[in-house]
């Protein structure tokens, strides 16, 4: 597609334009500021907002965001770097529909999610505090534990599904038993609490559920590989989320599987350096976001550099 073809979808879905050097200028839709102050760089794929700083590396997400399916269907139409069998593929409506799991937690599931802590959960909630979690972070990933059952001596960590019920939950020991984690025999093809996650805000990609903490938009990848038709894949594309990935340092191979998976839907892309902490969930939180804003930009022409520097 060529850069007039380009621009004329962009004035079609943002309105008016100036033009300065090599950028285009609209009016920011997502701070609607009254003066044109979106700055819009073909030549270089990128945009950015300097009242509100909204910006990509990836113009197709004005176009999803604030344009027409009709719209959309041009840009991609058009475009050398994506081709619109790949999405058919993606969502193949031939493919067998999962059946939906509602899972039910322990019965001996304790909250703490609470004022004041049961004597049965101090055990549970230092450990947390000791992960470095807070009581917000407690709270807000609805935290709780069995002092007795099955997953006894386990905080438990639920996940919700997009209408609210619960579809999986982590169960990790805290006193010091050889089992980590004792999970339920459930699906792993979820997007762990899924409806917590802003698919409109760049998502991390991470390993497990302390990780996401860290992260805060994050989906924990809960040690699978993720093929092609995960569901979690399906809705970063249908969403088009710019992705930051930030696996364990040891799970190279299966980052890099991820990583190209994405590039073929044309994904805006980063990758976080985890060198130096076991994972994203030692990290502090101050060096994890120092860290994803200094993450490096990933695209089909320096992702083949980057894997060489990276093994060097």
């Amino acid at each position: 597609m060529s850069k007039k073809e380009k621009t004329q979808i962009l004035s079609n879905v943002l309105g008016t334009y100036g033009v300065q050097r090599q950028e285009l200028l609209f009016r920011c839709p997502a701070c609607e500021h009254h003066k044109r102050k979106l700055s819009v760089n073909i030549n270089k794929n990128a945009f950015k907002c300097w009242v509100c700083s909204y910006s990509g590396r990836n113009i197709r997400r004005l176009v999803r965001r604030y344009g027409t399916f009709t719209q959309l269907q041009k840009w991609d139409a058009y475009s050398d770097r994506v081709e619109i069998e790949r999405f058919e593929e993606l969502f193949s409506l031939e493919k067998p529909r999962e059946h939906k799991t509602i899972l039910h937690l322990p019965d001996e599931f304790t909250s703490l999610c609470t004022d004041k802590v049961p004597a049965t959960g101090q055990y549970a909630y230092h450990y947390l505090r000791k992960r470095g979690l807070t009581d917000v972070d407690i709270v807000r990933w609805k935290i709780g534990y069995c002092f007795s059952g099955e997953y006894r001596n386990r905080v438990i960590i639920p996940s919700f599904d997009d209408d609210g019920d619960v579809n999986f939950f982590i169960a990790r020991s805290y006193s010091g038993d050889s089992y980590k984690y004792k999970n339920p025999r459930a699906s792993k093809n979820i997007v762990f609490n899924e409806l917590f996650i802003d698919w409109n805000e760049d998502l991390t990609i991470v390993e497990g559920v302390f990780d996401a903490v860290v992260a805060g938009n994050a989906a924990p990848i809960l040690g699978s590989t993720l093929q092609k038709h995960a569901r979690l894949i399906q809705k970063i594309v249908y969403n088009d989320t710019p992705v930051y990935v930030a696996l364990d340092a040891d799970a190279r191979e299966k980052e890099n599987k991820i990583i190209q998976t994405l590039l073929k839907y044309d994904i805006e892309l980063y990758k976080i350096d985890v060198d130096g902490y076991e994972d994203v969930g030692s990290m502090p939180r101050e060096v994890f976001n120092e860290r994803k804003q200094n993450a490096s930009f990933i695209d089909r022409d320096n992702y083949l550099l980057l894997n060489l520097l990276s093994a060097i």
